[in-house]
């Protein structure tokens, strides 16, 4: 094996592009890996020598491999990567690479040893290919010898042979299985091969392993997502696997303590159920719900003691998409004002609002009958008080909506009636329509959970607590129509506002949401604490941290703002160098109680400095300050660790709180002045004033704290409304203090 560090230079030579194919030389057998222990650049001078004698390109047969990668190189490939004519620009300057034989003959001999009879060498042939597989380069040389057709051969029928020999040898059966399906898994991910081409053998093979109850775990992974990868490549596969795979052959895999396994089986159901026909989703609904499909995954997944993975959440949420998506029918669905079936519904709802019978068709003239059942609606909320049946000709949400008031009237009955009598008794600007209410709240749910969208291919957003009802839609409802009729309440609103209710519930609703309560009842306690009065503390909270600074124009005025703020805390800096610090002496031995006091020069261009025998009480003049720095002489200020009093074994072991107080001023050559901050606050002003005076950019935490507090002041002065309203030129005098205080109030 030759490593040796790669330069393109060495690449650049176009008369040599030619003689190579497919990673080796056209004229000649690929040079033999040896190995070199202490390669030289004289060995590595004449390696290339030779190879460029005999016209092989060095980029044209070369692997490069991870651990061959420096450190600052590894994220920049894969972990297998051939390089060749066609690629060698990718190469990065400073990567190792490895001589290796060429993808095509790599892929003829493992083409070869995994048909020897050696269990052995065919196990060791199978490891490496599902290594190799995972380079195109060498995938397609694979594929190109009909290796995809050779492994599905061996599953097919090869390892029937081998089946007799697994009692005495089912580890080496089970790896033996494993690598194979790798390879398989890894070299179709290309997307070199159409999923269209295999047989029905193959599929019920694969579902058989999905099927048996003991088999290894690989290859249980290996083969689910085969099946997964079939339904979603092919729909002509999706029939024939369907037919192979039944949900209940896939509960059980849920029921283990294996996440991967898991995750696997999640994913193979989502895609059967993405992929089956609009006619044959409800059907599979029905069946998962009869399975209990969602009560095994929140016992064994969602509160399992394991924490939930970034591919396990992805597969939760698009099952929670697509569950919720069989409500997309309803929702797209009129009604017909016309059908008795629907319009018996509305009735239903009059009957357990306001207990009565449906009357007879001679009972009372028809008049009478009439005004009754628009009084009724009118009650009701609806916004067609003569045919409420027209309110839910709009879609979205159409007879979702309808289907949402009667499961609320039937399973939540008290708060029903008590909803719809209390708001009948109010006067009618300020009574909550309970029908339009119902109709735009299910709008908005359908919205918010985006139901009829396909899920997103990086989304993870599942929400635990749709998956702890079996009609957790609908329970939803119910929770948020009790919280919009509660918060209408508590706004006083009219009906010219209903659209901001909406609003406010909109926003109650998905704060709620954020917090991924566990359950129904955990996202209902939430929505208690998110009162209109909550809301609207929360938004003014909002408003001061954001301060609505999101606009253009705003945006711009900080912007010039910014820089004045900036010079305004330099001349702060500056002027508190100016008075001048007193700073403790620290020796490497022992902490002396020995002080030496420094100050800047009025006029910015000198640091006074010099002993003192005691700590000074105020400012210390220039005139006994014996030592002189000119400004001018300052070559830079160094911090922490890097100042040289910090570099004594003895001052790191005193204290290493040292480290965050210490900073040094380099002047001349090798000559530094060295300090100790009294505290945390004198450090940031002493090195921000420095850089100020270097003319470098300040960056110590009390200077974004600073910006950050006289910034937000100023935005907020220069965004008052002071219109008509005369501000002096010079401040008002403070008035003096009172002779006595006998005025205050008494609070007790």
């Amino acid at each position: 094996m030759f490593c040796f560090v790669f330069h393109r230079k060495s690449l650049s030579q176009p008369s040599l592009k030619k003689s190579v194919r497919g990673g080796t030389c056209q004229t000649r057998k690929p040079f033999p890996c040896r190995m070199l222990t202490q390669p030289t650049f004289t060995s590595l001078k004449r390696l290339n020598a030779k190879f460029q004698k005999e016209a092989v390109l060095l980029s044209s047969i070369i692997i490069i491999k991870k651990s061959f990668i420096p450190v600052h190189n590894k994220a920049s490939f894969p972990r297998s990567l051939y390089f060749f004519s066609q690629n060698r620009n990718n190469i990065k300057n400073g990567s190792i690479l490895r001589l290796t034989t060429s993808a095509a003959q790599m892929a003829q001999q493992l083409h070869e040893r995994i048909q020897s009879s050696s269990m052995d060498m065919k196990l060791d042939a199978l490891k490496d290919l599902a290594n190799s597989s995972r380079d195109i380069t060498f995938a397609q040389e694979f594929i190109n010898l009909d290796g995809i057709s050779l492994l599905t051969q061996m599953v097919e029928s090869g390892t029937e042979r081998y089946q007799k020999l697994q009692k005495i040898m089912k580890p080496c059966f089970g790896d033996l299985l494993s690598f194979t399906l790798t390879a398989f898994v890894e070299l179709m991910d290309h997307g070199i091969v159409s999923w269209d081409t295999f047989s029905v053998a193959f599929i019920k093979k694969i579902a058989s392993y999905v099927c048996k109850a003991a088999m290894d775990t690989a290859v249980l992974q290996r083969s689910l997502a085969i099946l997964e990868s079939m339904v979603l490549n092919s729909q002509d596969l999706y029939q024939k696997v369907a037919q192979e795979i039944t949900i209940g052959q896939l509960i059980p895999h849920l029921q283990g303590t294996d996440q991967d396994i898991q995750t696997y089986t999640i994913a193979v159901i989502n895609a059967l159920f993405l992929k089956a026909p609009e006619e044959k989703r409800q059907e599979m609904a029905h069946i998962l719900a009869q399975k209990q499909l969602r009560s095994i995954i929140l016992s064994n997944v969602i509160r399992s003691n394991k924490p939930i993975n970034d591919e396990m959440a992805h597969q939760l949420y698009v099952l929670q998409v697509l569950t919720f998506n069989l409500l997309e029918d309803r929702m797209m669905t009129k009604m017909d004002p016309q059908d008795q079936a629907q319009r018996d519904i509305i009735f239903e709802l009059r009957r357990i609002a306001f207990d009565v019978e449906c009357d007879s068709n001679n009972s009372g003239s028809i008049e009478k009958r009439k005004s009754m059942y628009t009084r009724d609606y009118k009650k009701l909320g609806f916004i067609n008080h003569v045919n409420p049946a027209v309110d839910f000709t709009q879609i979205p949400p159409g007879m979702l909506a309808l289907d949402n008031m009667l499961y609320f009237a039937r399973h939540h009955q008290d708060a029903y009636i008590r909803i719809v009598l209390e708001n009948s008794s109010r006067e009618d600007k300020h009574e909550c329509p309970f029908g339009r209410s119902s109709i735009e709240l299910t709008k908005m749910l359908c919205e918010i959970l985006k139901v009829g969208e396909l899920p997103s291919e990086n989304c993870h957003d599942f929400h635990p607590m749709f998956f702890t009802h079996d009609r957790s839609f609908e329970e939803f409802f119910c929770i948020c129509i009790q919280l919009l009729n509660k918060t209408w309440k508590e706004m006083r609103a009219t009906s010219e506002d209903f659209n901001k209710v909406m609003q406010v519930v909109k926003e109650q609703i998905t704060r709620a949401l954020t917090i991924k309560p566990n359950s129904l009842d955990q996202f209902k306690s939430r929505l208690q604490n998110l009162s209109y009065t909550e809301i609207l503390k929360l938004r003014q909270s909002e408003r001061m941290n954001q301060e609505d600074f999101q606009s253009r124009p705003i945006l711009e005025l900080r912007e010039k703002i910014q820089p004045e703020i900036m010079e305004l805390i330099k001349q702060q800096r500056l002027n508190r160098l100016c008075e001048g610090t007193c700073f403790r002496k620290i020796s490497s031995r022992r902490r002396q109680d020995k002080f030496w006091y420094c100050r800047l020069s009025p006029n910015h261009k000198v640091l006074h400095y010099g002993d003192l025998e005691e700590s000074p009480q105020g400012e210390v003049p220039h005139d006994s300050l014996q030592d002189k720095l000119p400004v001018a002489d300052i070559k830079a200020v160094v911090t922490g660790k890097d100042c040289p009093h910090m570099k004594e074994k003895g001052a790191l072991k005193q204290n290493k709180e040292l480290l965050e107080l210490a900073f040094s001023v380099l002047y001349e050559s090798d000559e530094y002045l060295n300090f100790i901050a009294p505290d945390k606050h004198e450090y940031c002003v002493w090195t921000d004033g420095l850089n100020a005076l270097l003319g470098k950019e300040m960056t110590s935490e009390f200077t974004r704290s600073d910006m950050d507090t006289l910034l937000n002041m100023e935005m907020k002065l220069r965004l008052l409304d002071l219109e008509n309203i005369q501000i002096p030129e010079v401040p008002p005098p403070i008035p003096k203090e009172p002779s006595n205080y006998d005025f205050v109030y008494d609070c007790n």
